[in-house]
């Protein structure tokens, strides 16, 4: 009887003393007046990584999300558009503020928004465009910002899953009106649960941060009176003292996420219809999550791909589902390339420890399901 194979997972964080260090230092050290060290230095740190004036960390993307549309002003009557191929965390908030989603299709090419379907549904409702880069993939960002600046809409970026993307050498998340970041411990830099805001714009940054502060404006003098009804999205010191450590390393784990795309773009070099992660001359992907898309001609499916995988013991994601297509948004047909795209991709395992036998045992999968019929 051969023995079990040992399963491997899509993803997990890269763990080192540093961060251990930072953490057990926050839980020793940081409270009474000092409970908010590590915050205040994660958001300077990650505000001069980026390139940008202000950060205020979250609790999660999509907390920041929801303040900075709130912010804005966006709810009831206004509409905000953004690609049907996403996971639900980036549009919530649109509809949990009142307004309503406008879903347009992906660039085959990039798997983000199509600058050219954004421009077809922009209405007078229209507030905003939120650009979500995908799976460490950039949108068509000089394309968006023309768009935003003449029609008036805000750009939003949402650069989750984006840490270290550039496009034109400007990093992911320094472009739009503000932008969002995720630490969930599946992303590259990671505080186990949490996120950041960050923007250019000094008085949004300061309307963000009273929302934040449950509606407690910078200089109230009065303890605990809220100025208005604000929301709880913090994230506590211990969280940001794991998040400074992580963004100490940011270019070592960047670097070897970069590492393994690269890895799996080899061993899938002699497939003409398989696609991975793009990088056009004028970006620098991330890689956050090395992704297979299989041409249509290949046959291969997603349900092959799951059941493969689950038979080789391997973790693996589906490709996000067309939005339009959940039953929360009334299950109507997807737009052409993400529900076409979503049912022939795959994430695959692309943890930071992954060891180049795992991505040969990964590719081995796939090359049995090439092979001829």
């Amino acid at each position: 009887m051969e023995p079990a194979l040992e399963k491997i997972v899509y993803t997990k964080p890269s763990i080192t003393e540093l961060e251990i260090k930072y953490v057990n230092d926050a839980v020793r050290e940081e409270w009474g007046e000092h409970c908010y060290d590590s915050i205040v230095r994660l958001e300077h740190e990650f505000a001069e990584y980026l390139g940008v004036r202000r950060a205020i960390t979250t609790s999660s993307c999509t907390g920041a999300l929801t303040l900075g549309l709130a912010a804005l002003g966006i709810g009831p009557g206004d509409e905000v558009i953004i690609a049907d191929t996403n996971w639900i965390a980036s549009v919530a908030p649109v509809v949990h503020l009142g307004a309503t989603p406008i879903f347009v299709d992906i660039d085959p090419k990039t798997w983000c928004i199509d600058p050219q379907q954004v421009r077809q549904a922009i209405t007078e409702k229209t507030r905003a465009i939120i650009a979500v880069h995908l799976y460490g993939n950039l949108c068509d960002m000089t394309s968006l910002k023309l768009i935003a600046q003449n029609h008036n809409l805000a750009l939003i970026e949402d650069a989750a899953e984006a840490l270290g993307s550039r496009w034109e050498g400007k990093l992911a998340g320094s472009m739009g009106r503000f932008a969002t970041f995720s630490f969930h411990g599946t992303k590259t830099m990671t505080t186990g649960e949490g996120g950041m805001f960050v923007t250019n714009d000094e008085d949004l940054y300061q309307r963000v941060l009273c929302l934040s502060n449950h509606g407690r404006r910078a200089g109230q003098s009065k303890q605990f009176w809220p100025d208005e009804l604000g929301y709880k999205f913090k994230m506590s010191n211990i969280q940001a003292a794991l998040g400074r450590a992580q963004l100490a390393r940011v270019e070592e784990l960047i670097g070897r996420k970069r590492e393994i795309l690269h890895v799996y773009k080899e061993l899938f070099s002699q497939f003409d219809q398989i696609s991975l992660n793009p990088e056009p001359a004028n970006v620098l992907n991330c890689a956050w999550m090395p992704t297979a898309v299989f041409s249509q001609e290949s046959g291969i499916t997603r349900e092959m791909l799951l059941a493969a995988f689950k038979a080789a013991q391997i973790d693996a994601r589906v490709f996000f589902y067309p939005l339009s297509t959940l039953d929360v948004f009334g299950a109507h047909e997807a737009c052409f390339h993400a529900g076409s795209i979503a049912a022939r991709a795959i994430n695959l395992p692309s943890f930071h420890d992954i060891t180049h036998e795992q991505q040969t045992r990964v590719a081995e999968v796939i090359y049995k399901l090439m092979e001829p019929k």
